[in-house]
This record gives structure tokens, sequence and C-alpha cells, in this order.
């Protein structure tokens, strides 16, 4: 089976290339030089090129606060590129699972979301993302959209990096207290999607398509999730600094952050048999490979 990959230098994409593939599949990652994704001719070609057994949409705009400025390159690469991904799949029958965000929600329902619940975005990367799931959704019938939260990994930038690095530069580190959500490693995101993706290439016909959510288990505010990277990583590092909570009025940004984001990911464990770990035993292995086996890129 061949899965053709798209986003394979991100952060999600590195770890499922580095993960142990089923003997019968090979999996393709254009890069960005072989593939422009605000070419919709491209994406066409790209699509008739090969039989694609499924395609993984990984690739995406992830700028929070830049997209604020940055609609339109936003809006094509997380909403028109997915449609058009979705157009050519769903003409040619092959399954399409497309990654999206919690940010589709605004925070405030006070309980984790499931798939069901209205989304309303608060920033232009929410709504980028909204609008790629309608798209999906509209023009290819076996579609798995997956919402995933707080995305870490030893790649690229991200929370768990730049407070590692911050932790090296000061001796106190503020951090907001009031968002609440559930930190996902990028590994176990990976692997959920390459399940997801065999299942539905293994069965085109009889998967069980739709939304869900997959994140890590468990849930923390970002200042929670600041105090675990450096407890962890103490032992690695010449310093330990103090981190200080702060509420969201004081650190402000570009773009509105939604306060609780939780999700319930009750189905895809249901629909897909996959198995959720603790976030903060995922965080310990990454931290693992960032600070004793330098995995870092």
């Amino acid at each position: 089976m061949r899965f053709l990959l798209l986003g394979g230098t991100g952060q999600v994409g590195e770890e499922f290339r580095a993960l142990r593939l089923p003997i019968d599949v090979e999996v393709v990652a254009p890069s960005r030089g072989e593939l422009d994704l605000e070419d919709p001719q491209a994406i066409s070609r790209l699509i008739a090129a090969n039989p694609w057994r499924a395609v993984i949409n990984a690739a995406a705009y992830t700028d929070v606060d830049r997209a604020e400025s940055d609609e339109p390159v936003a809006f094509a690469v997380n909403a028109e590129a997915p449609t058009r991904l979705a157009t050519e799949t769903g003409r040619c029958g092959i399954p399409l699972i497309h990654i999206s965000t919690d940010y589709v929600f605004d925070g405030r329902k006070g309980a984790p979301y499931v798939e069901e619940d209205a989304v309303a975005p608060l920033n232009a990367y929410g709504r980028s993302k909204m609008a790629g799931e309608f798209g999906v959704r509209a023009a290819n019938p076996r579609h798995v959209i997956v919402r995933t939260s707080w995305v870490y990994s030893p790649y690229r930038k991200n929370f768990v990096r730049a407070i590692l690095r911050l932790a090296d530069e000061r001796d106190c580190l503020t951090v907001v207290s009031d968002q609440r959500g559930c930190p996902t490693a990028a590994a176990d995101f990976a692997q959920a999607c390459l399940d997801i993706t065999v299942r539905c290439a293994s069965e085109p016909k009889g998967a069980p398509y739709g939304v869900y959510h997959f994140a890590g288990a468990g849930d923390a505010t970002w200042f929670d999730f600041a105090n675990a990277v450096i407890d962890m990583s103490t032992d690695q590092r010449a310093r330990s600094p103090r981190i200080m909570p702060i509420r969201t009025s004081e650190y402000p940004t570009a773009a509105i952050r939604p306060a609780d984001t939780r999700l319930d990911c009750t189905a895809v464990v249901r629909a897909f048999g996959i198995q959720l770990r603790s976030w903060r035993q995922a965080l310990a292995e990454t931290l693992h490979r960032l600070l004793i086996n330098k995995d870092i890129a």
C-alpha cells in the first residue's frame, strides 16, 4: 500500500516518517520544493500521479499569531489546499486523513469537547482550519478529520523546546495559567494517524469515516505543562528557573486564544481501538530524546 504524506517536515510529519511501518506500506512524502500547496494544479497532478491507497494531510500553516496579519496565506494552506485534496481524492475514491485543531472551538464550553460540539473559532488560524474541515467533509465522503491539541516534539518550534531554551537563559519564567488543554506528543499522534490510515486503506468502503479527537490523556494549563518540563529535565540542565503563573490578560498576543479546549477522545478509541497515553509519560519520553539522545532538529 502506497500512502502520500503531505507536511512530512513538520512535527507530526517528521514523527510519521520515523515510524516502523507495516511490511506492505510505503510512505511518499514530497518536500515543499516538490509540492506548492498554494498551487491547485500541482495538487491535482500529484494525486493523479500514483494509485495512492490513502493520503495523509499533515501540512498546515500553524503560526497562530502571524495568521492574524497573513490570513490569505493561512486560508490558502489550511482551507483551499485541503479542499482541493479532498476533491481530487474524492474523485478517485481515495481515503483522506486530514489533521485539524482544537482551535476550531471557542473554549467556553467548560467541559471536554466532543466531535459534535459546535465550532466557533476565535482567531484567523482557527477560522482557516474550520474552513478546511468544511471543505474536506463536502468534497470526499471517505475522510477522517482528526483534531488534536498542544502538539510538541523534538522538532521545529513548539512549547517544550521554547521552555527548555528559556530555562537556560532566565532565572524566572512567566507562563499563562488560565488556558487549559491536552498536551499531545507528535510521536503518539503520528502513530494514531498511521493506525487510522492503515484501517481506511484496508477497508476503504467500510472504515468508520468522520471527525475524531486525539490528544494526550489528561489535561493541563500552560503553567502546569511548563512546570512538568522543568521538573522532568532538572537532572539534565545546569539551572532550574522559577516559574510564575500569569493570566492571559498579562500576556497579550495578536491572536485570541480559547481558554479551555480539552478534547474528549472517547470516539477515536472506540472506532479505531487506539489507546491514549498520559501526556506526562509521553513528555518524559520526548524530553529523553531531546536531552539524552540529543534528538533535536
